[in-house]
């Protein structure tokens, strides 16, 4: 007898489970209410970095002229650029809804509920049916936190969905919260050419980062006009006229045409009565899972943002295999579970920041022994053909074996080039193994070759 699996949730998560267990012999089924693809993928996400590429290529003709090219002023065709990142949505949705039904998964539209621990009832536009199920996937991802002080009204004060791009451009903008999408905003907003003021409720964006990559990037926004607001604590958002001001819990006001939320993302559990299964939840709203991503419930997985676990793609969708392996008694002799330490990050700004694995400032609260060493890309050749020397990498190793533990990279293609460091990290390769590897030249790899020597 097939087993059958039913997946709530039509983002990286829930269509990688698809299509490995489909592979493995399993009748999938997948329920999805708005996007497949994923809503914080695909309506977050890659709008955000087609935005992000869009004003990376017009500030980048801010170093023409240091390239021998004569500087010219650009403007942004605001229709255009919504056209592109509508393009770019639908031909990734698409080509994901092929994948699944190339692998013989049924997408039903429509919004799940659980009735019992193994059945739902979905709600569609032709009405109800009731749906029995082998194993469950919760992939239900995340949407934008909003908090009670604060109302958008998808005008003047936004959240970042609202952003992709926004109804009017602003001339000026406070971007609330300095975390990863927060920074990602201000960079973004900075290249159109809008006067951004970023409010940090800490002393430092980043906060969790590297120290000295956060401070790069401050130094890079500083350079760049952005203001910071550090120590400051939003408390309200209100609409003045055609503008907007952001009010501290200091007394200090930051005035703006707009205003964008980047506080963090909450999960979507409404309305999946995941109490009548059995399900429980961590007291933030977050599906509590094990190491296979199973819940309390047998037969139950939970996987990407609404797992509660890093809210990134590339793990929502390793979570994804690692249920369909799970489920399917695949590869069970040989079976690694997913390692969240060793997952990669990126941040599209600019200079952009990644890292992977074990971070110094980590291991010395921990009292570990690390070997750490730190190469600037000015020294590369292919950073000064680029007129782009800015940033570093870091590489951390282990003083007795060698082995590589972990990394961060600030400058251009951050994002790119962690992924040598966290293949590194993942097969525990050691320091000399990138030594005796042939990089290609020039490069800015060579800064990952200068930092193992």
């Amino acid at each position: 007898m097939t087993l059958r699996f039913i997946i709530v949730g039509g983002g990286p998560a829930g269509n990688s489970a698809a299509t490995w267990a489909a592979r493995l012999g399993a009748e999938v089924v997948m329920i999805e209410r708005e996007i497949v693809g994923g809503g914080a993928h695909l309506l977050d996400c890659i709008p955000s970095k087609a935005m992000i590429a869009t004003g990376g290529a017009m500030s980048a003709t801010k170093r023409f002229a240091g390239m021998g090219i004569e500087q010219h002023d650009v403007e942004i065709d605001v229709d255009s650029l919504a056209e592109r990142i509508g393009g770019i949505v639908n031909r990734l949705q698409g080509t994901t809804t092929q994948l699944l039904e190339s692998q013989g998964v049924t997408i039903i539209r429509g919004e799940a509920r659980f009735v019992g621990p193994k059945e739902v009832v979905v709600r569609g536009p032709e009405g109800e049916q009731t749906l029995r199920g082998d194993a469950f996937l919760v992939a239900t991802g995340s949407r934008p936190r909003i908090p009670d002080w604060c109302k958008p009204d998808g005008e003047r004060i936004l959240t970042t969905r609202d952003c992709y791009p926004p109804k009017v451009f602003p001339k000026s903008i406070a971007v609330v919260g300095s975390g990863v999408t927060g920074v990602e905003f201000v960079h973004m907003f900075a290249s159109f050419g809008a006067e951004v003021t970023l409010v940090v409720s800490r002393q430092q964006v980043l906060p969790g980062k590297d120290p000295e990559a956060a401070a790069a990037l401050e130094d890079s926004f500083l350079n760049r006009g952005v203001k910071l607001l550090k120590g400051a604590r939003a408390t309200v958002i209100d609409r003045e006229g055609d503008g907007v001001v952001v009010k501290c819990d200091d007394g200090r006001e930051v005035r703006a045409t707009h205003a964008v939320l980047a506080i963090g993302s909450e999960p979507n559990v409404e309305g999946l009565a995941l109490d009548i299964a059995g399900v429980e939840l961590d007291p933030r709203g977050y599906v509590n899972i094990d190491r296979h991503c199973e819940t309390n419930v047998k037969g139950i997985y939970a996987a990407g943002d609404v797992s509660g676990k890093l809210p990134l793609s590339s793990v929502a969708s390793m979570q994804g295999r690692k249920i369909a392996e799970h489920l399917m008694g695949a590869n069970r002799a040989t079976h690694r579970h997913l390692d969240y330490d060793k997952a990669a990050s990126a941040i599209f700004t600019q200079p952009e920041i990644a890292d992977v694995g074990l971070a110094e400032a980590e291991a010395f609260a921990n009292g570990r022994k690390i070997r750490v060493t730190k190469v600037p890309f000015s020294s590369t050749a292919k950073a000064l053909i680029h007129n782009d020397p800015r940033g570093f990498v870091k590489l951390i190793s282990d003083p007795n074996t060698g082995q590589v533990l972990g990394g961060t990279i600030v400058g251009r293609h951050a994002g790119e080039l962690i992924s040598v460091i966290a293949l590194a990290v993942t097969a525990h390769l050691k320091v000399a193994d990138l030594l005796d590897t042939l990089f290609v030249h020039p490069a800015l790899a060579e800064a990952l070759l200068d930092a193992a020597e």
